[in-house]
């Protein structure tokens, strides 16, 4: 496969072992055209026609790469081509939250209502949120606080809208199980928006994207980004135009590039611009997992003996315990578009790959070993049954 366009910031370590604090030895990663001839085996097993991947080590960004086509005119995917960040969005969210938890402008075990000035269900329904109305009768809502939306264990469907009746509603009591949300994370937005005065756009423009040089990321669409941005292919080839997003959510609007992306990345995984405690909370188990699958997201609980103790949510990331000790990722996904970021605190590692065609999806376990050796990121529970490319 052609690599079409490839732009490195540094070099690959070639030879050695690196080291993490618990003294685990860790595999050396690869150099450059060791990569681009995994990505490009990739691709072509895959079918997929553009990706962009980047390596962080001992938290500094060594290398961005972007391969294939950005359309379907085959204008080249670049570091620096607009991609959707789909629920990587998330994790940016939850940085900021803690920024705020530090700055002790908000608790993250102090209920949701002490930051409204009326009952939640009280607030008219607005298209940007979910419909708050629709929990009149059910006080629940009382007991939510910032720790349950980051934990996925508000109680909701991943939205309201999905539901048979369209109707929010709960489905179990908040912080006593893990269920994936993004009604849940669109609930915090709405407690810093209307209950503190926030604006999320702005805050999360001026905390991370400012603050790390992230040049060409929004949470909402600006003009400037369709001179190079990214299309997507759907899992059955089809071509989807991207989706301009006007609004701020919490849940996933965020636009970004490989380069941008890469740096946030970085810098989370060396722990800048958080406490150490802060740090130490979103990045460790907060809630244990207990479902066979990420989705879908209200499915039963395993028995007790079945359930996984390698897997718990952090806060805007799920957490496990692998060979090269604690890890997190956070995965993103639409009908064109599939993300992932794995990270290694021990070592500061990272691997990022934001795809603009979810088949590539089906490498990323392959692509990841290959770069951070095996670690045990949960792709089969991430992915349910899907079946991965194994790089032969």
């Amino acid at each position: 496969m052609k690599l079409l366009h490839a732009c490195v910031l540094g070099l690959f370590v070639t030879s050695g072992c690196a080291t993490t604090s618990a003294s685990r030895q860790v595999p050396s990663l690869p150099d450059t055209a060791a990569l681009d001839a995994e990505v490009a085996r990739a691709m072509a097993a895959t079918g997929a026609k553009g990706l962009a991947i980047a390596v962080i080590d001992d938290g500094r960004v060594v290398a961005t790469r972007a391969y294939g086509a950005r359309n379907a005119q085959g204008e080249p995917l670049q570091t620096d081509t607009v991609m959707y960040g789909a629920s990587i969005t998330k994790t940016v969210f939850a940085y900021t939250v803690m920024q705020l938890v530090d700055e002790k402008k908000l608790e993250l075990d102090t209920p949701i209502s002490r930051y409204l000035d009326k009952p939640l269900p009280e607030y008219p329904d607005e298209d940007r949120y979910s419909t708050w109305s629709h929990l009149a009768d059910d006080a629940r809502w009382t007991r939510i606080t910032p720790r349950h939306p980051l934990t996925h264990s508000v109680g909701f469907a991943n939205f309201g809208f999905l539901e048979p009746d369209q109707r929010l509603r709960f489905h179990f009591d908040p912080g006593s199980r893990y269920a994936y949300s993004g009604d849940g994370l669109i609930l915090l937005q709405f407690v810093l928006e209307r209950g503190m005065g926030l604006d999320l756009g702005a805050e999360m423009q001026k905390r991370v994207f400012d603050r790390f040089g992230m040049v060409n990321t929004s949470m909402v669409w600006r003009p400037d980004f369709a001179k190079n941005l990214a299309d997507g292919w759907t899992m059955e080839g089809a071509v989807e135009p991207h989706d301009e997003r006007g609004t701020v959510r919490a849940a996933g609007s965020m636009d970004t590039t490989i380069d941008d992306l890469a740096r946030f990345a970085a810098a989370l995984v060396r722990g800048e611009g958080l406490s150490p405690q802060s740090f130490a909370e979103l990045t460790s188990p907060q809630l244990a997992i207990t479902t066979k699958s990420q989705f879908p997201s209200l499915q039963a609980e395993l028995p007790v003996e079945q359930r996984r103790k390698d897997l718990a949510a952090g806060l805007g990331v799920v957490v496990f315990e692998g060979p090269q000790g604690r890890g997190f990722y956070k995965g993103g996904h639409n009908d064109s578009t599939g993300n992932t970021l794995v990270c290694l605190p021990g070592s500061r590692r990272c691997v990022l790959i934001l795809a603009n065609d979810v088949r590539a999806e089906n490498a990323f376990p392959q692509l990841v070993r290959f770069v951070l050796g095996e670690t045990g990121v949960p792709f089969d529970w991430e992915y349910g049954d899907r079946v991965f490319w194994d790089g032969r």
